[in-house]
């Protein structure tokens, strides 16, 4: 029985699996952002990490970076929307994982909104329900003991800018790359799935890849996944997808493929959080499709809607996100 797509936007790509081990699979070298052209440097890297997590960057004092992306949940933070922001007030949207950053190349956030790491840094810092800072304010606190000299010292400069602060977050964001899992080491040559897993991964590479490429396993691109029959457009509404950055009336409704590293430990799911488990994204595929006019072609299936797969077929999918998860990952920082 075809199965057309298990998590977010699982589309068809039929493949016949490819086991030849792999050595060099995944991109070598971290791409250059255009607003950060500095090389990666422990130095400015530590200084980043730091900052990731004080507290003392938000209006408060009391929220960091890793308030809402926790390491040992590979950096979400297990809520469908999180409400620990400055204001107390509930997001919008779920946080998503920060994981592989550095090769997303087709804007960042949900709706592709962020340009840039650096962007993406500046965007809750100062959002009044995220962090909610003064950049003022926080210019003010890094030109003051610790961080003025580990600033000036890092990018070798006379001057301390908020900016810079950015820039070493983003480059601390740069090094969250999980390639270690047991999917990575099966790539590698190094470890064999076990039947189930490698159906699932048979199953997977068939009918859901054309979304979630491999190795990234995103497409880095926006898709409308049936959740909702209609969409709020109204004042740029997050929850309009990709058409509040695009402006364009077939981008309603789409969102950013996220990646399905980690996925079993990244629940909810959805740019809302709505599904707390897999089998609840299992069943929204199975019976759960909204039509509209943007969504995915490729989820209609002989003028229907839904997907129909055998529990069996369910088991050996599930068997095979699980060899997704990287615990070097979620450990190691």
């Amino acid at each position: 029985m075809r199965v057309f797509g298990i998590i977010l936007i699982f589309l068809s790509a039929c493949a016949e699996p490819d086991l030849t081990p792999e050595t060099n699979y995944f991109p070598n070298d971290f791409p250059t952002l255009a607003e950060n052209q500095t090389a990666l440097n422990k130095e400015i890297i530590d200084l980043g990490k730091q900052l990731f997590f004080d507290q003392h960057l938000s209006a408060n004092g009391e929220v960091s970076c890793a308030s809402c992306h926790l390491p040992e949940m590979s950096f979400t933070d297990g809520e469908a929307l999180a409400s620990n922001g400055v204001s107390g007030n509930q997001l919008e949207r779920h946080s998503p994982a920060l994981v592989n950053l550095a090769y997303m190349d087709n804007g960042l956030f949900w709706d592709g909104g962020a340009k840039n790491l650096e962007s993406l840094v500046f965007a809750p810092l100062t959002h009044p329900d995220e962090m909610g800072a003064d950049l003022e304010e926080v210019n003010n606190y890094l030109a003051k003991g610790f961080y003025e000299s580990a600033i000036k010292s890092a990018f070798k400069v006379d001057e301390v800018k908020v900016q810079y602060a950015a820039k070493a977050i983003a480059q601390y964001l740069k090094t969250l790359v999980s390639d270690q899992s047991k999917y990575d080491s099966m790539r590698r040559g190094l470890v064999n799935f076990n039947n189930e897993e490698q159906k699932g991964y048979e199953l997977f590479k068939a009918n859901c890849s054309s979304c979630h490429t491999e190795p990234l396993l995103t497409d880095n691109s926006f898709h409308n996944n049936g959740l909702d029959a209609s969409f709020d457009t109204a004042d740029e509404s997050l929850h309009s997808g990709r058409y509040r950055i695009s402006h364009k009336v077939e981008d309603i409704g789409k969102f950013k493929t996220p990646t399905l590293r980690n996925v079993v430990i990244t629940a909810p799911y959805m740019h809302d959080g709505r599904f707390k488990s897999l089998d609840q994204v299992l069943n929204h595929y199975q019976n759960g499709i909204n039509n509209s006019a943007t969504l995915d072609p490729l989820l209609i299936n002989d003028n229907s809607l839904g997907i129909a797969f055998t529990t069996d077929e369910k088991a050996s999918l599930m068997a095979f996100l699980q060899t997704l998860t990287d615990s070097s990952f979620t450990k190691q920082h």
